[in-house]
């Protein structure tokens, strides 16, 4: 019999090979916003997860970046919802840089309960099922995933994003006082890292995308032995009525995440 991580997985690979099939082509880009692409790829991947997630779960509301609000109404108070991006770093692809995903998170009792992260340009997965453990697919071949015992944050590898850089984000990530600063694109692709121990953390000090960004990742890392709150130390909280994630993000191997969060506080009160 099939478990939830595997119909994911298999929605997230058909997903993945319409994106390639665009991506191999020249493509237009749209903006819903000045700073908020989007392409054919996101809307037909977006479409082709809606559905099949539907046909799997009936029932069950998708949380989708390109679907009308209208279409999961009342997903703040259902026992189960799923929290899709069809397409994140969706700049990445009109980039070409191979830095996007197909993120498909499952919510249970209002917190993520298992996640796949689908990287198209690689083949490459990440899955997790929070009390079960994490893994990484690669060409079919499965390896358990574990974040990294890393103690210090002098001693770590921080990652944050390559898209949406500010002065304020440079002060913030600067007072962490890390080893390694890395930005790389996708938050799913940044989470992934933290799950896989090859990153200690990812931080997002400020404003950070929305919750279909999150909620595989957040599942994943969980999974791997992580931690995951917004940038106050809170958790996130998947049934608020706006799904913009204001407070920000830090994702990381646990040992490192009060300190973390203890300097981007010092951060926002210093002059």
């Amino acid at each position: 019999m099939k478990t939830v991580l595997d119909v994911l997985s298999e929605i997230a690979a058909e997903a993945a090979t319409l994106i390639n099939a665009v991506y191999a082509e020249p493509f237009e880009v749209e903006y819903k916003s000045p700073r908020d692409p989007v392409t054919l790829a996101d809307r037909q991947a977006n479409a082709l997860i809606c559905q099949r997630l539907g046909e799997a779960f009936p029932g069950v509301p998708v949380v989708a970046e390109e679907s009308d609000p209208a279409t999961f109404a009342g997903y703040r108070t259902a026992e189960r919802a799923f929290f899709v991006d069809p397409l994140d770093g969706t700049r990445e692809f009109v980039k070409r840089n191979g830095e996007f995903v197909v993120m498909i998170g499952l919510l249970e009792a209002g917190r993520p309960a298992a996640g796949v992260i689908f990287a198209p340009a690689t083949g490459v997965s990440w899955v997790g099922q929070v009390g079960l453990g994490a893994a990484v697919v690669t060409n079919g071949a499965r390896a358990p995933l574990a974040v990294s015992g890393t103690p210090t944050l002098a001693e770590a590898r921080v990652l944050s994003t390559r898209s949406h850089r500010s002065p304020d984000l440079e002060r913030a990530l600067a007072a962490l006082g890390v080893r390694q600063l890395d930005a790389l694109g996708s938050a799913g692709l940044k989470c992934a890292a933290v799950a896989a121990g090859t990153a200690d953390a990812y931080v997002a000090p400020a404003r950070a995308g929305s919750r279909w960004d999150l909620c595989a990742g957040e599942a994943i890392v969980h999974a791997a032995g992580g931690r995951f709150t917004d940038a106050w130390g809170e958790p996130i909280d998947y049934r608020t009525e706006s799904l913009v994630n204001e407070r920000g993000i830090v994702a990381s191997n646990g040992r490192l995440h009060d300190e973390i969060l203890a300097r981007l506080a010092a951060a926002r009160s210093a002059p």
